[in-house]
């Protein structure tokens, strides 16, 4: 790997975490073909990636804490489901076509981006008047889905726990951040017997990525409700044409 290929995957690992530490995802599917591009092969890369996933969800959740953006009962609820799913699709990683496990996964995000978009603002619920089961199948399914193809996918958690389960959109951002560490973890952990991730991707990557999470973290309290879930909506939208562009080139 050259000098010049690590500084591009430090720079974009940076725009990536800032852009997804305001909106509370990863963003793990845009940094993915570049680490696909600088690795040695495309399952080193998918470990490296969902390696650094796990490092800038833990950097902007430690923000999010601070802040009390985190519903820590429906992370309780949602997180065990979630990493053994991740645990279970990186385990079979390879087993299942990622072109089709992958616009599965576009359109899904392109949905809930004009989604979020689109339609008018659902009322959020509090406390006892969560969705808990909706929280528990759609951390396992997704988790699963995300150990498959080496990413966290919080980009599918989002638009669940703002539709599904009706979090506010600036508690959602925290708690799915928190999720995230975990389905990292155990994603990196189950692609481990497969294939050894890319320790230098890591490295450089998650170095770029810490800075980056804190600063767009600080900034998620600075937009209102309604435009922070606009501003969800358009980059599921992004993430949504590059997973199909992945999925197809």
């Amino acid at each position: 790997m050259s000098e010049l290929e690590l500084v591009g995957v430090a720079a974009w690992s940076f725009l990536v975490a800032l852009a997804g530490g305001v909106v509370g995802l990863v963003l793990g599917n845009l940094r993915l073909p570049v680490f696909v591009a600088a690795a040695s092969s495309p399952a080193a890369a998918g470990g490296a990636n969902i390696a650094v996933s796990g490092i800038a969800a833990a950097t902007a959740g430690t923000a999010h804490i601070r802040a009390g953006r985190i519903d820590w009962r429906l992370f309780g609820w949602m997180t065990p489901p979630s990493v053994a799913g991740a645990l279970a699709g990186g385990y079979l990683s390879g087993r299942v076509s990622d072109t089709a496990l992958l616009l599965a996964i576009a359109a899904v995000l392109v949905y809930s981006g004009f989604d979020l978009l689109l339609r008018k603002p659902v009322a959020a619920r509090e406390g006892e008047e969560l969705n808990v089961p909706a929280a528990v199948v759609s951390g396992a399914l997704i988790g699963l889905l995300g150990g498959f193809v080496g990413l966290i996918l919080g980009s599918l958690r989002m638009p669940a726990l703002l539709r599904l389960v009706g979090m506010r959109a600036a508690t959602a951002v925290g708690t799915n951040l928190a999720v995230g560490v975990f389905v990292g973890v155990a994603g990196l952990l189950g692609h481990l017997p497969s294939a050894a991730p890319d320790w230098k991707l890591i490295l450089v990557g998650g170095a770029a990525s810490v800075p980056a999470a804190l600063l767009g973290a600080r900034l998620t309290g600075r937009l209102s409700e309604q435009a922070l879930v606009r501003a969800i909506g358009a980059v599921l939208l992004v993430a949504g044409v590059s997973a199909a562009v992945q999925a197809l080139a």
